[in-house]
């Protein structure tokens, strides 16, 4: 095959190294939107935590609303991202169980992300709010098609789709939002891999059978039974 047309299907270096920036800087902007709010949070402070200068702050994200949205629209499509298992190629447990595990772990890898959001969320959705009622409402009402299917076809109980999804962003989410209190209850200093893995372990055999379907036996992605 001819290089060039490997030199072509590369991701250009420059690309590659936007991607990177823009990455690094999302994630300083959460750790400070987090700790100190959209009021309080100051394009110096995230650079500081980017070490970044703040002219290249600037280039990349030229005013903190437009940073702050990027970083509402990054969570919000890694949550959404995770909603592909649930399509009627899966079956029901196999489906909820992967997406409550896939929530869990984003809850413990983005959870300044997760309070930045819901912060938001408290404060009305003033930024996010437009996307909250078009795809967010679009992509729920196509995966409740999905669920009541399951449901109708007899393969779980006839709960409320839509409520279900309320109830696993709830469950999980909580972990990461407010785990200042879920510390304080187990007298921990901070929430590790075990505390994560007990947590979701739990979740999954709760929401599971809630749902009239059996918990996995032994780990991940176990045979149905």
């Amino acid at each position: 095959m001819d290089a060039r047309v490997h030199a072509r299907a590369a991701p250009p270096a420059g690309g590659r190294i936007r991607q990177e920036n823009e990455a690094l800087i999302l994630r300083a902007a959460e750790y400070v939107f987090a700790r100190a709010g959209f009021a309080g949070a100051t394009m110096a402070d995230i650079a500081t935590r980017a070490g970044v200068p703040k002219s290249n702050l600037h280039y990349y994200f030229r005013t903190k609303q437009a940073l702050y949205r990027a970083v509402l629209a990054h969570t919000l499509s890694l949550w959404l991202s995770e909603t592909d298992i649930i399509s009627a190629d899966y079956p029901p447990r196999l489906a909820l169980e992967q997406y409550i595990r896939a929530k869990m772990r984003l809850s413990a890898s983005h959870p300044d992300a997760s309070r930045v959001f819901a912060n938001e969320l408290l404060h009305g959705a003033p930024e996010i709010g437009g996307v909250l009622r078009q795809a967010l409402r679009e992509l729920v009402a196509r995966k409740a098609l999905v669920i009541r299917a399951w449901i109708d076809a007899g393969q779980m109980a006839p709960v409320d789709p839509y409520h279900l999804f309320f109830t696993i962003w709830a469950a999980t989410q909580t972990y990461a939002d407010f785990e200042a209190q879920v510390c304080a209850v187990l007298d921990v200093s901070a929430l590790d891999a075990q505390d994560f893995e007990r947590a979701t372990e739990h979740l999954v055999a709760l929401l599971l059978r809630g749902c009239g379907l059996a918990p996995p036996e032994s780990g991940p992605g176990s045979p149905a039974a």
